[in-house]
Formats: C-alpha cells, structure tokens, sequence
C-alpha cells in the first residue's frame, strides 16, 4: 500500500468514527429532549407531535380564579390568550406560583387532555416571565389584534 493509500484509509477511519461517535450521542439524547409547546401548540398543528408517553414543556399564564388545592394536589389552567389547558401538580408549588404568572411546566398530557406536571418553574418577580412564555403570549396578542383589523374591515363600504 502507498502512502497516499494509506492517508486516504486513514481519514476515512476517521470520518467514520466521527460519523459513528455523532450518530450514538443522537440516538442516546433523542429520549432526554424535551421541547417546549403553548397550550394553542397541543390543541392545534403540534398535536401529532404530543402523546401521552412523551414528556414535554408547558409555558402559559396561569389564569385567574383556576387554582384549586386538595391537599398536595393542584389544579389549575393555563393559557396563552388562544387557548387553555388544564394542569394537574402533586407537590409543593413554588414560592412564587399565582394567578396571573408566567409558569413552565414540565410532564406529560393524560388521555383526557390534562397536563400532568411533573415540575414547575414560577421563580421569578411579577416583571419577569420566562422568554418563551413572553414570545407566545406576544404572538398571540398580535395574532389576535390583527383578527380585530380584519373583522373590524371587512362587511364596510363607502357609499357616494
């Protein structure tokens, strides 16, 4: 063999430990992700994506008047302004956890569509929100003022 042929051999041995090393770190992370959805994201073209096995990150605002406590066990709703979902925690909530706050939540959605929290994140002031929470609730907004405008525009004719 040359020593052309064996430079060759030798980056192709490591091209594909490279690609063997990139493929198993991959496939052992694939079951670790968890990706993060609205409550709008569950209820409408994501919701292929959410089973009941897969755990996931919930982010809302926890509306008004929801929260119920039985003991170690609360429920409350979350929303986005589009949509809401109802949340189940069995645990201490965190200190900061209300009405009106931006929460993350992470666990899983039963069979009758209630999210099973495993985790929540409340910890922050009433001027912070977690950015993904800020995001959706921003998109929402928008995409509700821009239904307005075009409600608000369309029937309307001016006559002369």
């Amino acid at each position: 063999m040359t020593r052309k042929q064996q430079r060759i051999y030798a980056i192709c041995l490591v091209l594909a430990g490279i690609i063997t090393a990139t493929a198993l770190t991959l496939f052992a992370l694939r079951d670790t992700v968890t990706f993060f959805y609205s409550p709008s994201d569950i209820r409408g073209e994501n919701a292929a994506f959410v089973t009941p096995e897969r755990p996931f990150r919930l982010g809302g605002l926890v509306v008004y008047g929801t929260i119920e406590r039985q003991g170690r066990i609360t429920d409350f709703v979350v929303t986005d302004n589009r949509e809401d979902i109802n949340v189940r925690y069995e645990g201490i909530v965190p200190d900061l956890f209300s009405e009106g706050q931006g929460i993350v939540a992470t666990g899983t959605l039963d069979e009758d569509g209630t999210f099973i929290a495993s985790q929540l994140l409340a910890k922050h002031d009433e001027n912070y929100m977690p950015p993904e929470v800020a995001r959706i609730l921003e998109e929402s907004q928008s995409s509700i003022e821009s239904d307005e405008k075009n409600s608000d525009n369309s029937g309307t004719e001016e006559i002369e």
